[in-house]
């Protein structure tokens, strides 16, 4: 049988592993960027900066312990380079302030939470105003008679309309120039009491009417159709009246624009549903009744103004 036999070798069996190839040293060597000068020019920036800086005034303690802190701000405000030692520089801005319509920023607020609430109080007699007015509903006798026998919301909306009625009406006596009285607030006033006054006269004298004819559900029905329309005014007046309380220029006479166009509107609205409803009870003609409407709708308001007019120019 033949032998087999190893050989064994005289190097050990364990091989050290390669270095990686892939390690090398990094050949960019970050240098400092001053020792890119040389020694002498480094020098010379040094002894010029300090020859720059003055020498006198310099205070020295080497006993403080705050020794270093006070060399280096003294360094610092001597250095020719950055102004430490230069006063500092004031900026000042003109502040705008716009004084003088804080109070009816506050009304206007104030009038929108004030219908907010009305709104979400009584929220099925402004169902049944809406669709009165719009006309929506055939069951109009029904709508009416409901609408009439709730009187707190509708009381309170007739002062919300007498309120931004006259703002209104005081924002165009300013706007013209016909105001009286120089005050804002006080011919608002006056407008509020104004267009109270005017009101409860036609709803007083319609109700004698009324009663000397015989014609009491005619009255009633005149009465309730145009403080009807009075509430949509108060109403859809609100945003109209933020427009001429903050907008200038163009958007005013937009927003002057279209608020005529709604009063004329509804006013006209308000004409023609009196009529239907006055027709339906009492055999009147459409002339007669335009006879009426001015002689106690437009003719009172004109006579009335013009009595202001003469009553602020006497007291002047």
């Amino acid at each position: 049988m033949a032998k087999v036999s190893f050989a064994q070798n005289d190097i050990d069996s364990i091989r050290v592993p390669a270095s990686d190839s892939l390690v090398q040293q990094d050949t960019i060597a970050v240098k400092d960027s001053l020792s890119l000068l040389p020694a002498g020019d480094k020098d010379s920036q040094e002894e010029s900066v300090l020859s720059k800086m003055p020498q006198k005034g310099w205070t020295l303690d080497p006993s403080s312990p705050f020794f270093q802190q006070t060399l280096s701000w003294q360094f610092l405000q001597r250095h020719p380079y950055f102004g430490f030692s230069t006063p500092p520089i004031t900026l000042r801005s003109e502040t705008r302030q716009t004084v003088g319509k804080e109070l009816l920023f506050y009304l206007l607020v104030l009038l929108v939470l004030i219908y907010a609430l009305l709104r979400r109080a009584f929220p099925k007699y402004f169902d049944d105003l809406f669709r009165f007015f719009f006309r929506t509903s055939i069951k109009q006798r029904q709508l009416s008679e409901q609408l009439m026998e709730t009187r707190l919301p509708s009381l309170m909306l007739n002062g919300f309309f007498v309120i931004t009625g006259g703002l209104y009406i005081a924002f165009l006596l300013q706007h013209f120039k016909l105001s009286p009285v120089d005050n804002f607030w006080l011919m608002f006033l006056y407008s509020i009491f104004g267009l109270s006054a005017i009101y409860f006269i036609k709803f007083t004298g319609l109700k004698i009417c009324g009663w000397l004819f015989n014609m009491q559900d005619a009255a009633n029905s005149y009465i309730f159709i145009v403080f009807v329309i009075n509430k949509m005014i108060g109403i859809l007046l609100l945003p109209f009246l933020l427009l001429l309380a903050f907008t200038p220029g163009d958007f005013y006479s937009v927003g002057l624009t279209l608020s005529w166009c709604l009063v004329a509107g509804l006013l006209v609205y308000r004409i023609i549903l009196t009529f239907g409803a006055v027709r339906n009870q009492v055999k009147v003609n459409p002339f007669h009744f335009f006879l009426y409407i001015c002689a106690f709708e437009i003719a009172p308001l004109l006579l009335i103004y013009k009595c202001l007019l003469l009553f602020f120019r006497i007291t002047a």
